[in-house]
């Protein structure tokens, strides 16, 4: 094959990826009108600075580094 058809054919796959997405996106359109709407993305979330109750980490592990009680191998 050479690099124009190549080239003729990456062009044909893409067009046919838009035609397939602009379709995804008619399809969601039409069958979710009252999806909830996202948060704006402006909108600020505040954080309080007092600590977390320490009760909600019980009985939890370390994400990556395994249970509390057991050491590694």
């Amino acid at each position: 094959m050479s690099l124009q058809d190549d080239l003729t054919a990456v062009r044909r796959n893409l067009n046919e990826l838009v035609r397939s997405v602009e379709r995804l996106e008619q399809d969601v359109a039409r069958q979710s009108p009252a999806a909830p709407k996202t948060p704006e993305a402006g909108r600020m979330v505040s954080v309080p600075d007092t600590p977390y109750d320490s009760t909600l980490w019980t009985d939890t592990d370390d994400e990556g580094l395994g249970a509390r009680d057991r050491r590694a191998p």
